[in-house]
Order: C-alpha cells, then sequence, then structure tokens
C-alpha cells in the first residue's frame, strides 16, 4: 500500500470489467485458529493476506504451531494434545476477531495447562468491550485477570496453575454486543468436550447471526457438529475433537465484494462490472448485500463464484432496513444512500459503536462532510443524499471500511448535480486490514476523462535532484510516477546497443517508437532486460541530450508519457514536463538548483558506486548540458507558466517534499489540516 498520508481521487464516471476480490477475513481467521488448534496439518488455499490475518499467523506461531507458505497456499501445523509454552505474549493490533476468538482459546488453555498468556492490542483494541467474554469464561474457571481498565484489554489469561473446568452447568454470554464473543467460545469448548457436552446460553438476542453461521459451518468442515436451539443454546457434543482437513479453500469476502457490487450499481453503465471470488454459493451473511442492492435497482447476475454487476434504476431506490444480519456491508449501505432519491435509513446496526472506532459516528460525520444531510439515532442511521456535493477530506479513523466505503463518493458527478467533486481519503493505508491493495483494484476498473487526472510536474536541469524528488512526491501522493529521462535515456541505450547514428533523427525516431519498455517498482526493463543501471551510465546520459532535441523522436516518446497518466494521478519528472507535455498539470514544479551543488551531487552519487569522477569536469559537462538543453529548438529547457520555482540547493529531500506538498495542498479545494494528517 501507499506511503502517502492521504490519497486524492479525482471524479470518477464510469467502472467496467473485472476485479477479484480477496479471501474472506472472517473465514481466514477462523480457519486459521482451528487448525492452529487441531491436530494434523491443513493447506489452505485463498488465505487473506492482511493486517489482520499476519497477527493472527504470528499468533498461532508464538503458540506453537507450524504455519509457513506452501506456494500460494499456506500450511498450518497445528497443536493438537502437544503443550502450549508455558508463557506468551501475543499483540493482536487492532484485529477484533484474532482478540476476541484468541482469547477465549488461550484462557482455556492456560487454565488446563497451567500457563500464562498476556494479549495486548492497538490503543483503540483497548478500547473495545471485551468483558462479556471474560465473564463467560471466569466461571468455566479460567483465571483471567484485567492489565488495564476493567472490561477492555489487555489481558492476564492463567495463572501458571492448572485448574480443572467447571462443565457441569451451560456457558451464558451476552449476544447483544458482539457475536465474535459466542464464536471464540464455540472455537474453544471444542478443547474442553471430549469426555462431556459442552452447552452456551446466549443472554438476550444474538446478533450477526450470520458470522455465527459462518463458525458453526467451519467446525463441521473440521469434524464437530455443534447443535443449536434458535439461536438460544448451542451445544458441542461431547466426543467432539478438531480434525485437521488435509486441504481447505477460503471464499472470496463477501465484505469487500460490497465495494465493487455498490460501484456497479452506481457507473457500470457501459460495459458491466463482474467480481470474481464470491457468488450465490457464499457461506457468508453478507452476502446478502447483493438482494439490498437489488432492492435499490441495480441488476445484478449471481453465480457459484462470480457476480455480475450492472446499473439498473437511476436515481437508486432510497432503501429502510433491518441490517443486524450484515452490520459490515451495511456501512456501504449508508455510502450507496448518497445516490438514492430519496433518504435511507439503516437501523439495528449499534454493533457498529464498537468495532474499529463508532462507526455510526463516524460514518455520520463523514457523509455530512460530502454534503449529506444525517440523522444518527443508538442504533440507526438516515441519510438523505447531498442537493449539492462538496469536496471532502475523509477522516478514515484507522478503519478500514470507512476508507473503503466512503471511496464511493468519487463517482459524485453520476448524481447529476453538477460538475464533479475530488475526494481526499486520509491515511488510506487503513486498507491493509483487510483488503492492502483495495485503491489499485478500485482504479483497475473504474475510469473518468484523462484530462480530469490530476497531475504534478517536477521539471529542471541535470543532476538537480528531479527524479529523487519526483519518486518521493509520487509515494507521498499514491500517484504514479512517470520518469521521462529514463524514457530517453532508453531510447539512447537503445541507439548505442543498436549502433545507430545519433545524428540520424529518422532511424532513432523509429527506435524510439518501437522501444519495448516496462516500468516496475525501482527498475525499468528494455525488451525484458533490466537495464535500470545502465540508463546511469554517463554515455546513456550523455546521448539522451543529444537525441532529445529531435523533434521527431519527441514525437515518437510524446503518446508514452501521456499514456502514463492514469488514475488516482501522475507525477511526472522531465525538462519539459510541465512546459509542454502536461501544460493542464494541477502543480508544477521547477528545480533551480546551480550547477556548482548539482556537480557536487553528482560527484558523490558516483563516487558512492565506486566510480571515479572529476568534479570539476561534471561541473563543466553540466554547464554545457545546460546550454545546449536551453537553447535547443525542441522543447528547451524553461519553467512553465506559474510553476513553482524551488531552489533546493539546500535542501533536503524531505523538506523539498514537504514544501511541494504544501503548494499541493494550496491548489486543492479541501481545508488545510488534513495534508499534515
Amino acid at each position: 500500500m501507499y506511503s502517502t498520508r492521504f490519497l486524492d481521487l479525482p471524479p470518477l464516471e464510469a467502472i467496467g470489467g473485472t476485479v477479484r476480490v480477496p479471501g474472506s477475513k472472517s473465514i481466514s481467521n477462523r480457519l486459521l485458529l482451528l487448525a492452529g488448534l487441531a491436530g494434523g496439518t491443513t493447506l489452505i488455499e485463498g488465505l487473506l493476506e492482511s493486517d489482520d490475518t499476519a497477527v493472527m499467523r504470528e499468533a498461532l506461531r508464538g503458540l506453537g504451531c507450524t504455519v509457513e507458505p506452501a506456494g500460494s497456499a499456506t500450511l498450518v501445523s497445528g497443536l493438537g494434545e502437544r503443550r502450549a509454552p508455558a508463557e506468551a505474549s501475543f499483540h493482536l493490533g487492532n484485529s477484533g476477531t484474532s482478540v476476541r476468538t484468541l482469547t477465549a482459546a488461550l484462557a482455556v488453555i492456560g487454565a488446563m495447562q497451567g500457563a500464562r498468556f498476556t494479549v495486548t492490542g492497538s490503543a483503540r483494541m483497548h478500547e473495545r468491550p471485551i468483558g462479556d467474554l471474560v465473564e463467560a469464561l471466569r466461571p468455566l474457571g479460567c483465571p483471567i485477570d484485567y492489565l488495564g481498565r476493567a472490561g477492555f484489554p489487555p489481558l492476564l489469561l492463567g495463572d501458571g496453575m492448572p485448574h480443572a473446568l467447571a462443565l457441569t452447568v451451560p456457558l451464558r454470554v451476552r449476544g447483544d454486543v458482539s457475536s465474535q464473543f459466542l464464536t471464540g467460545l464455540l472455537q474453544a469448548m471444542v478443547l474442553v468436550a471430549a469426555d462431556r457436552e459442552v452447552a452456551i446460553d446466549v443472554e438476550g438476542e444474538l446478533i450477526s447471526k450470520p458470522y455465527v453461521a459462518i463458525t458453526i459451518e467451519l467446525l463441521r468442515r473440521f469434524g464437530v457438529q455443534v447443535r443449536h436451539d434458535g439461536w438460544r443454546r448451542f451445544v458441542v457434543p461431547a466426543g467432539s475433537r478438531l480434525s485437521a482437513p488435509p486441504m481447505l479453500t477460503v471464499e472470496g469476502d463477501a465484505s469487500s465484494a460490497s465495494y465493487f457490487i455498490a460501484a456497479g450499481a452506481i457507473a457500470a453503465t457501459g460495459e458491466a462490472l463482474t467480481i470474481d471470488g464470491v457468488g450465490s454459493d457464499s457461506i457468508q451473511g453478507d452476502i446478502a448485500f447483493v438482494d439490498a442492492v437489488r432492492a435499490m435497482g441495480a441488476r445484478i447476475d449471481a453465480e457459484p463464484g462470480r457476480l455480475v454487476v450492472r446499473r439498473g434504476r437511476w436515481p437508486l431506490a432510497p432503501i429502510d432496513l433491518d441490517c443486524n444480519h450484515m452490520p459490515d456491508a451495511a456501512m456501504t449501505l449508508a455510502a450507496l444512500a448518497l445516490f438514492a432519491d430519496g433518504p435511507s435509513r439503516l437501523c439495528n446496526i449499534a454493533s457498529w459503536r464498537v468495532k474499529e472506532t463508532d462507526r455510526l459516528a463516524a460514518m455520520a460525520c463523514e457523509l455530512r462532510k460530502v454534503g449529506a444531510s444525517v440523522v444518527e439515532g443508538d442504533d440507526s442511521i438516515e441519510i438523505t443524499p447531498p442537493v449539492a456535493w462538496r469536496a471532502a477530506s475523509i477522516a478514515t479513523y484507522d478503519d478500514h471500511r470507512v476508507a473503503m466505503s466512503l471511496s464511493l463518493a468519487a463517482f459524485n458527478p453520476l448524481a447529476g448535480h453538477g460538475a464533479g467533486v475530488p475526494l481526499r481519503i486520509l491515511d488510506p493505508r487503513t486498507v491493509g486490514k483487510t483488503w492492502p491493495d483495495y485503491f489499485e483494484a478500485l482504479f483497475s476498473v473504474a475510469s473518468t476523462p484523462r484530462q480530469a487526472i490530476p497531475v504534478l510536474t517536477v521539471d529542471g536541469p541535470t543532476a538537480s535532484g528531479k527524479g529523487t524528488l519526483a519518486s518521493a512526491l509520487a509515494g507521498a501522493l499514491g500517484y504514479h510516477l512517470l520518469d521521462s529521462g529514463a524514457l530517453y535515456r532508453a531510447a539512447a541505450l537503445a541507439a548505442l546497443e543498436s549502433g545507430t547514428d545519433a545524428g540520424d533523427e529518422a532511424a532513432l525516431a523509429a527506435l524510439a517508437s518501437t522501444l519495448d519498455l516496462h516500468f516496475e517498482p525501482g527498475r525499468l526493463l528494455l525488451r525484458g532486460r533490466d537495464v535500470t543501471e545502465s540508463l546511469r551510465l554517463e554515455a546513456a546520459g550523455a546521448l539522451a541530450s543529444r537525441i532529445s532535441a529531435w523533434p521527431r523522436v519527441r514525437t515518437a516518446l510524446l503518446d508514452l508519457q501521456l499514456g502514463f497518466r492514469r488514475l488516482p494521478g501522475l507525477v511526472a519528472d522531465g525538462r519539459d514536463m510541465g512546459s509542454v507535455v502536461f501544460t493542464d498539470a494541477k502543480l508544477k514544479v521547477f528545480l533551480t538548483a546551480g550547477a556548482a551543488e548539482r556537480a557536487e551531487r553528482r560527484h558523490k552519487q558516483l563516487i558512492s558506486k565506486g566510480i571515479s569522477a572529476n568534479i570539476d569536469s561534471l561541473r563543466a559537462d553540466l554547464e554545457a548540458r545546460d546550454a545546449r538543453d536551453k537553447n535547443r529548438s525542441a522543447s528547451p529547457l524553461v519553467a512553465a507558466e506559474g510553476a513553482l520555482l524551488l531552489d533546493n540547493s539546500a535542501l533536503s529531500i524531505d523538506a523539498s517534499v514537504e514544501r511541494v506538498l504544501e503548494a499541493w495542498q494550496e491548489r486543492q479545494p479541501f481545508d488545510r489540516s488534513p495534508a499534515k494528517g
């Protein structure tokens, strides 16, 4: 994911193509824990790669399990009858599934084996209640102490001595706070049901029943048949034992699919949007999102492992829905309600308040920012679509689902209220919790007119540091990078290798037009060969400066450069990016470091690579190149009109980046504070 603190999205106008959703987080973490507790080895295909599953894998290793990659799959050798470590600490970040399910299992193991475990998490996790689970485990005979505020993590599980567990009466757990408490108990009770059945009674209404249904189904795949009576009493039969299946496959995440189902309902007006990995055969409760979006007017064809979405009724119909059965996907419905032709109401979502953040308060606040009218209830939210959309900086609260669901607001041009407005997502890295590549997936199928895609150009003379600055800016903004100098150096390198005469403009242009170039992070491939270092040779640089003066060579490379203008945006560096190639760039930067400073930088760079160099010769060469570049007839080296002139002679890269980002911020319709946070 990006290193950026914020991601600026231009207004999006269409979507179509095919996207594959990652594996289900709910299924992935349940399968990991069950495989870790079982005896034997399980190969799991399609596991989600995310922050949440990473902490679960590491926790299982700390428990004594083997968790290792096996090609594209993961091989888990479980604890089974083996003893766990006598003491261990588990830091589980902001993963509610991991904290709540592992706490139950570790509490039971600690009591049975006389072990001591500490469970900690992020600052937000230490604000998420766990008291109901603790109060269900203590009567069983599990020693549990709070290491901070009562009712919340961190926890100490076990006291170093074995304890007999009291199994003669049913365990009792509240069902109206989080279904993860019940899931944790069901998975843990398998460890003690060898001699007698274990019953769990649910007090109050059980919320999010479909997630408990997933737990029961996955326990069945491990050989345990849990019975339940109207979702009130759950019984783990006597003689139950986890039996590791040799292989299991994780289906795609229905909650993650919801963002693209919604996007298709809004913007799939031409080509359909196909979503691979989840479909009509899903065992996840959030697949009910499909029916909700159909009710709003979308056309959705569902088959096993696949959904095909097209826009239908427009504007969408408002919806009034009890979302207890799909609380995560309900956040996407809240964003989708922005595109309805009347108020929508989502209710029975009190569980939003004890998630990664208080999601009810967060969604109400951020929906208002884009122009919606919102009524926030104790367990409900009512959304009236904007009359006039506003450019907004969306705070994400370290919550992946806030970031992903509200990214849909970028499709605001389709709402029919005038020209579209951009959207800023603060801390987009938070999507790493469940889908690190979410934004890349979105940009692979979304589209907007090319001229709407923002561009920042960095121009300047040779060795002014424009490439280093542009690369840092691209990382900070989460944008694509175009090193135009690399294109000319690649053409020069190809000319050197083919023996093409540097004075033959026609031959050089023909060569440039057929360059087989591929950019990858940190390297450039020419005809499949990594030429990153070769491009830095002085001979390649000198020839690039000469051939770049030929108009026909520049024309041959122009289309290639323009093609780099892709969502979400572009940072382009060179000598004429702002003055010739991207004349409509939102911000143009021109570096003005002097030849002496640039020669010193180049000298240090070459010496660090073991290449001998003379600083006086380097300075003379740079001054000659400057004169040639400034006086050439085709695209002479000049600052574009309105460019930010930046003398970076005495500035570090970080300081230069901050100065440019300040200028970028000044040109945006957002408030000033988000760029810092």
